[in-house]
């Protein structure tokens, strides 16, 4: 399918909601984030440097331009393990409010694993990442509607992060080469006086549109003693809105794109990942096995925590 073809669709289901999300001031659509993601999927794998990533992040800044966001692309460079070559990869940085100091950071990886390596049949089989990768992307997308409508002095950046796992090689290649670039842009420009923005948090959306959802706490999010305020904060507008997925105890260890934002940054950064889902790095991470209720807990919970907090 053509990318004018995917926007096209992306504008029809825009258009024709239902009633009752047509009638809600501002609310969270997880009908919507699902078509989104969906969309997302039919450009097929995206993994770094490649046909797919570049029609997907033509498509998202159109995106996001339309809705009324600036954006910026944050080019780097790193090699391909396997041969040694220079490969382009971008993160995008869409602001909202652009002229407020003080903001908060929400982020997702948009890149997909090279290859389904868990899956014991097909381990070099398509890998189009319906949950790791495209679902985060689908919350913040249908999150844009809301933005220009935040009416605190906070402006707020979505972050899509490039290489989270342009991975070929276990212990040989590094993970998470986005949003360490951006960290290490971010903290240099700080030190220098370069720019006059800095972020109060920020929260990184992983891996959340799990059909059967359960989001536990992540270890370092908690631990950490500035983080630990953003995740109690989080779960309590979790809580406040009758959402049971969010469990509020730790269960895993992840290293996800909130570290190099915390430990290089300095940015009070926590994970949102449903870390059990069966299909993970398979050739079954289809959108068969996301759902937009799912999409819908999340997009909610961090609508409703943003408007409350900022």
């Amino acid at each position: 399918m053509s990318v004018l073809l995917i926007f096209t669709k992306i504008l029809l289901v825009s258009s024709f909601a239902t009633a009752a999300e047509a009638n809600a001031a501002k609310s969270f659509s997880g009908t919507r984030a699902m078509e989104y993601l969906e969309a997302i999927c039919e450009f097929g794998p995206r993994p770094s440097g490649s046909v797919g990533m570049q029609k997907q992040r033509e498509f998202l800044i159109r995106y996001f331009q339309k809705a009324g966001a600036k954006v910026f692309r944050q080019a780097f460079r790193s090699r391909d393990g396997r041969n040694g070559e220079w490969i382009h990869m971008e993160n995008l940085i869409v602001s909202w409010h652009p002229s407020r100091n003080d903001r908060v950071l929400l982020g997702a990886h948009y890149d997909t694993r090279p290859y389904p390596d868990r899956d014991r049949r097909q381990p070099k089989g398509i890998f189009v990442g319906a949950n790791d990768g495209a679902s985060g992307v689908a919350v913040l997308m249908e999150l844009a509607d809301s933005m220009s409508e935040l009416k605190g002095s906070v402006g707020v950046d979505f972050v899509f992060f490039d290489a989270e796992e342009y991975v070929f090689e276990e212990g040989r290649d590094s993970y998470c080469l986005g949003s360490l670039f951006f960290a290490r842009q971010y903290a240099a420009s700080r030190k220098a006086g370069a720019i006059s923005h800095a972020y109060r948090c920020g929260v990184i959306l992983d891996m959340v549109g799990d059909r059967n959802l359960a989001i536990w706490q992540e270890h370092q999010s908690v631990e950490w003693p500035d983080t630990r305020p953003v995740v109690n904060s989080i779960w309590a507008t979790a809580e406040k809105l009758k959402v049971r997925e969010f469990i509020s105890r730790p269960k895993y260890v992840i290293n996800d794109d909130h570290v190099p934002l915390r430990m290089t940054g300095g940015i009070p950064t926590c994970d949102i990942i449903d870390f059990d889902y069966p299909y993970w790095h398979t050739t079954q991470d289809i959108p068969a096995n996301c759902s937009p209720k799912s999409l819908g807990v999340v997009g909610q919970v961090m609508l409703a925590w943003l408007q409350e907090n900022y």
